[in-house]
């Protein structure tokens, strides 16, 4: 990178230090609101979606569970219609991942991985044998989704089925290299194929994209969970081989890579030499593991969001070093954020423990908001959409029970929802100048403003965060979107009622409340 782009940066995260200043009171000329305006002819990305993985309690719930129930949290992730108060009834996802197990299910306790809920099944019983009965459960919330809407789809992948890996086991045992014998790359590459045909054919679900990798970095050796380490090198092997399988099986499916870790193996080695720089390894034609010309490699880097969101300054900086990045690529290239939930300890908040309040909600946001706008983000996706567990990694949370139970959503989910319901497909971010003067960097802990219009300039949606413990009077200005003449207003708090509820229309211009603590979207969206 060159040193100018380091200075830039580090100029950006200095900027931090005027995070603390109250809005309501250090506007330009003493103005005592935060008035921001949005600039809808500056366009930055396009937005292609907002999503989260079925792994790993809707194999469960999707099979077992009550009709009523698997109803509920569908309606929760997915729909896109409003009750007799035009309350959303969902967040509206508008995409949705799909587990392609390795199998470990099928070899209960001797898969070696002890917690039986991140076992996986898998379609693949043998070399060239399948069952197409298999995930059951997750096949019914592939159904669920497309009825409610859902039109793109993604199949990831933790581990090649545990017919053809190197120790016949859905994690590894080389912490350094790919689970998988060069002599079954071929195998692999055409199940694939195999798959994403028959869902298609039989199932009516196309999937759009296709992730055979998932952090190559982790050793993946402690039978936690299904995975496996890759070298780029290896990546790039079985890559050519999808991408030639996929062209013969007449399969339209591209290929989402690497869904590295974390952002910053994205543009640097750290401590994986051979596994990070991946924008430069798979995108840039003068690397020898060059792969951004097979006719099925999406034009995307695909990475996670984890242990890089703490402190303030590193979630800048690492996003901002992801944008230049790619920006200095000598081929465009989008980036996607496919995977991210609470997982790091800080001073702010920790991983473990339940939490359906708003801490997590704004904390989340926040990170959502920073993907977005300093790293240029085009989708941002969360990882599991249900969870059994203690912990904060879920958006809608159930009873550890694999047949029924009780289903709670979360503030977290509401929040999102402030994001993924409003902002469709296609829409474009825009810039937001304020009053007040500030950065986005210099907003991480007051109040983060963002908005995004759609093709046609005919809406607007508007997202605020309110990080701060004080309620911030507000003015939204539109410039160029002279069609927009009302704005409808949703609020996600800490009350129970405020779950992306509605609360009336204002007018371009009109003054009105943030309360402490809370998300809002002013949209003409319906």
């Amino acid at each position: 990178m060159k040193i100018m782009n380091y200075i830039w940066i580090a100029m950006c995260v200095l900027s931090l230090a005027g995070c603390g200043k109250d809005e309501t009171q250090e506007g330009e000329g003493g103005a005592s609101h935060l008035e921001i305006t949005v600039k809808g002819n500056e366009t930055k990305q396009t937005i292609h979606s907002f999503g989260a993985s079925d792994a790993w309690s809707c194999q469960f719930v999707g099979k077992n569970w009550p009709l009523e129930k698997k109803d509920q949290i569908a309606d929760w992730l997915f729909s896109t219609d409003l009750d007799d108060q035009q309350n959303p009834k969902g967040i509206g996802l508008s995409t949705w991942r799909f587990n392609i197990g390795g199998g470990s299910a099928g070899q209960g306790s001797s898969s070696g991985i002890g917690d039986e809920w991140r076992r996986a099944e898998s379609f693949m019983t043998d070399v060239d044998s399948y069952d197409w009965n298999k995930h059951e459960g997750q096949r019914w919330f592939l159904q669920a989704a497309k009825q409610r809407g859902v039109d793109q789809f993604i199949g990831f992948v933790n581990s090649p089925p545990v017919a053809i890996t190197k120790n016949g086991k859905a994690f590894s045992s080389d912490k350094n290299h790919y689970n998988l014998p060069e002599e079954n790359y071929t195998a692999f590459a055409n199940y694939l194929a195999e798959v994403v045909k028959h869902m298609e054919n039989s199932e009516g679900i196309s999937f759009n994209y296709i992730s055979p990798f998932n952090e190559p970095q982790w050793d993946w050796t402690d039978g936690g969970q299904e995975g496996t380490p890759a070298q780029n090198s290896e990546i790039a092997a079985v890559s050519k081989l999808i991408d030639e399988s996929f062209t013969n099986h007449g399969v339209s499916a591209k290929l989402e890579i690497p869904e590295t870790a974390q952002l910053n193996y994205l543009y640097e080695d750290d401590n994986k030499v051979g596994r990070g720089r991946q924008i430069n390894e798979f995108f840039n034609p003068s690397s020898p593991h060059y792969i951004g010309d097979l006719n099925h490699m999406a034009r995307k880097i695909a990475g996670h969001s984890y242990y890089t969101t703490w402190p303030l300054s590193s979630l800048s900086e690492t996003r901002m070093n992801v944008k230049n990045a790619i920006d200095t690529n000598p081929e465009p290239l989008e980036f996607w954020m496919s995977e991210y939930c609470i997982l790091a300890n800080n001073s702010e908040i920790s991983g473990g423990g339940r939490d359906l309040t708003m801490k997590p909600a704004l904390y989340v946001s926040r990170v959502i908001f920073s993907d977005l706008v300093l790293a240029n983000a085009s989708s941002w996706q969360w990882w599991l959409a249900v969870s059994p567990y203690d912990f904060k990694d879920g958006l809608v949370y159930m009873d550890y029970n694999k047949n029924d139970g009780q289903i709670f959503d979360s503030k977290l989910l509401w929040g999102f929802g402030n994001f993924s319901r409003f902002v469709k497909p296609g829409m474009k971010r825009v810039a937001v100048a304020r009053n007040d003067g500030r950065t986005d960097v210099q907003t991480l802990d007051g109040v983060m403003t963002t908005a995004f219009v759609s093709e046609d300039q005919s809406k607007v949606s508007v997202v605020i965060i309110n990080y701060k413990e004080n309620k911030i009077p507000v003015k939204v200005n539109l410039k160029d979107l002279a069609e927009v003449q009302e704005l409808k207003y949703y609020l996600t708090d800490g009350k129970p009622a405020n779950n992306l509820s509605y609360q009336g229309t204002i007018k371009p211009g009109d003054s009105f409340e943030i309360p402490a603590r809370s998300i809002i979207t002013i949209t003409n969206q319906k």
